[in-house]
């Protein structure tokens, strides 16, 4: 490669990253409010700052390898039936049999987010048409809408739900400096700072102040 550094790729793929289209230019037609909600129950999942809250499409540009390899990578999902299968397990029993065993409690929100994320990497990937993503998160509206009153308690089981699948991660590596987190997903209090964002009142970004919990009890109707 000559004289190019690590520096230069690593400026070269952010530039590459940035010329990629807007995903709001592809979708140009904003979410109706039941749109953005469903859309909404991943929004615990989506930290980063290439995440997008507001539209069926995951990321803010148009990425779909990255969807692929994501899928790939984090839930070995490459094919339109290993997505159904892992969907089916998570509207199912989920993770959260395993913290009711523990706990006597299950978690919904947990599973919930990450059906919903699951959903929109699938379409992203090109694994399901969009059409496909929009059944597979109204199939899920009626249990989570049934289980939870407001953004706050989805969030309180979702933070639950992720410890508990947390604390399992930690026990199963057995790794040198897993007391810590070391080696783990992102901590309990980064998911804790995140939560609290989007709960914030005065966080006009958040989707949970775009779409109420209530608006899903209500007809919809364009925001």
């Amino acid at each position: 490669m000559g004289s190019w550094n690590v520096s230069t790729l690593l400026n070269m793929s952010r530039l590459s990253r940035w010329r990629r289209p807007r995903a709001s230019r592809r979708y140009p037609v904003p979410l109706t409010r039941h749109q953005l909600w469903m859309v909404s129950l991943s929004a615990p999942v989506s930290r980063g700052p290439e995440a997008s809250r507001t539209t069926l499409y995951p990321l803010r540009r148009i990425d779909d390898d990255s969807s692929r390899r994501w899928l790939a990578d984090q839930w070995e999902i490459t094919t339109h039936r290993e997505l159904a299968d892992r969907l089916d397990w998570l509207a199912g029993a989920g993770y959260r049999a395993r913290a009711h065993r523990l706990l006597g409690v299950a978690p919904l929100a947990w599973d919930a987010a990450l059906y919903a994320d699951i959903s929109r990497r699938g379409f992203a990937a090109g694994l399901i048409t969009e059409a496909d993503a929009w059944t597979a998160l109204k199939n899920i509206v009626p249990s989570v809408a049934g289980t939870y009153g407001s953004w706050r308690e989805y969030a309180d089981h979702y933070l639950l739900g992720r410890k508990v699948w947390r604390d399992d991660l930690r026990g199963r590596s057995g790794a040198v400096g897993a007391s810590d987190g070391a080696g783990l997903p992102a901590s309990q209090a980064v998911a804790d700072a995140h939560l609290r964002s989007l709960l914030d009142p005065g966080n006009r970004a958040s989707p949970w102040n775009l779409a109420p919990w209530d608006v899903i009890r209500h007809p919809d109707r364009p925001r």
